[in-house]
């Protein structure tokens, strides 16, 4: 197949599978080995988590480019468009290559089908495919890279990175990965790579050992939160604080202040060329779409992606800091996420639950029956936002969240209203 433009490219991506009946890393390796391992061609700096590898990845970003690097940045999910998955020194994968580059990965594909029929990718796969190709071609210096889910067997990890990053570990992908908090902190283990350094965040107690052990037997230098390097935030600012430097932010929410110092703990390791006003320019630069994002500020409305308790729990803290007058939430959830825990987080808040046109989007009876009787429930989610925002005092506050493919259809519509008007 050839492709012509980027529908094909996309329609073609979500029309794989998304899983293997075997999860190991065989086809994404098969794959890359057809491409010639462009992975191996650009350095990296591998990151999960199970929250806040987004925004670290994109403060990363931000700070390797202030240092003159040329940087790819793999990262999941897009709120606007699909092209955001995959970066080149802040800007989207344009169309063009997009379309080129797939078209490389499906010559790929057919080579190995002759020696395999059966061979096939699944859509991360494909995705993870592009990101590498794309950044190879393109002779970047460094590339972010995300993972999808988990860490060990991520299709992402099959590289050996120069720092290795695990932000926070919470309940999340129980189903995949867990079920318990010592499964996901093992599986999130296995990006840790031998004589490589790995930056560790906010995590809980009784599974740092895991790591910190897997570190040791890796011979990996641990660089934690807390031990190694210091967040706090101030009146005025964040500070940043480790045995050498003193950085100063802009101020943000506590968990992306955690994120923030963890990308410049990573950095540094790099030794690059990076001064502390270049350091600190970079961060307060950097906008994470669809992460706390406040679209409208008086009254304020907000989107987060958060969609899994520990993110609940912490944006919820956060709004509930800043009340003045009614919390609103729109709330729209994946089926396969913690609806029972997540939905009795909420005390004063008025909810109203809805969903996007999407397959793995939660309907009504896929709530605890709990909610369905506590909560109104519009499924179609414009309807829905724009009744609420109508509603808003001067005082109140509006929150979407639940996921990102909510709050992308959100920002989206709000969006088109703006074009249109």
């Amino acid at each position: 197949m050839k492709f012509t433009n980027v529908d094909q490219v996309i329609k073609r991506i979500y029309s794989l599978p998304k899983l293997h009946p075997k999860n190991d890393l065989s086809y994404i390796r098969r794959i890359l080995k057809q491409l010639n391992n462009p992975q191996d061609s650009v350095k990296t700096i591998h990151v999960t988590g199970t929250n806040g590898k987004g925004s670290t990845s994109y403060y990363l970003s931000n700070l390797l480019q202030k240092a003159g690097q040329k940087t790819g940045l793999f990262v999941s999910p897009y709120i606007y468009e699909f092209n955001e998955r995959i970066q080149l020194n802040g800007k989207n994968i344009n169309n063009n290559d997009l379309i080129k580059t797939a078209n490389k990965i499906e010559t790929a594909i057919e080579i190995l089908k002759k020696d395999d029929p059966n061979f096939s990718l699944v859509t991360f796969e494909y995705e993870v495919a592009l990101a590498f190709q794309f950044f190879a071609q393109e002779n970047c210096d460094y590339a972010v890279i995300e993972v999808g889910i988990g860490g060990e067997h991520d299709k992402t990890n099959v590289i050996i990175p120069e720092v290795s990053v695990i932000t926070t570990i919470g309940l999340d992908h129980e189903k995949i990965i867990g079920p318990t908090l010592k499964d996901i902190a093992k599986e999130k283990s296995g990006i840790i790579k031998s004589d490589r350094p790995v930056v560790l965040g906010n995590v809980p107690q009784d599974v740092l050992e895991i790591l910190l052990n897997k570190a040791q037997s890796e011979n990996s230098k641990s660089f934690l939160l807390g031990r190694d390097f210091q967040i706090k935030i101030m009146p005025d600012v964040i500070k940043y604080q480790d045995s050498k430097n003193i950085y100063n932010f802009a101020l943000r929410p506590l968990v992306e202040a955690y994120d923030i110092g963890i990308a410049v703990q990573a950095i540094q390791l790099l030794q690059l060329d990076l001064d502390r006003k270049k350091i600190e320019e970079a961060i307060n630069e950097t906008r994470i779409p669809g992460r706390y994002d406040v679209i409208q500020t008086s009254p304020e409305i907000i989107v987060d992606g958060a969609h899994n308790l520990q993110a609940m729990e912490n944006l919820l803290n956060l709004v509930r800091k800043k009340k003045k007058g009614q919390i609103y939430v729109l709330l729209g959830m994946m089926k396969d996420k913690d609806l029972g825990p997540v939905t009795k987080l909420f005390k004063d808040e008025k909810v109203t639950l809805t969903r996007i046109d999407y397959p793995r989007a939660a309907r009504l009876e896929d709530f605890p029956k709990e909610a369905q009787k506590e909560f109104e429930y519009k499924e179609n989610f414009e309807e829905a936002y724009t009744s609420l925002k109508n509603k808003l005092q001067a005082d109140d506050m509006l929150l979407v969240t639940g996921s990102f493919y909510l709050v992308g259809a959100v920002l989206n519509y709000c969006k088109r209203g703006k074009d249109e008007s």
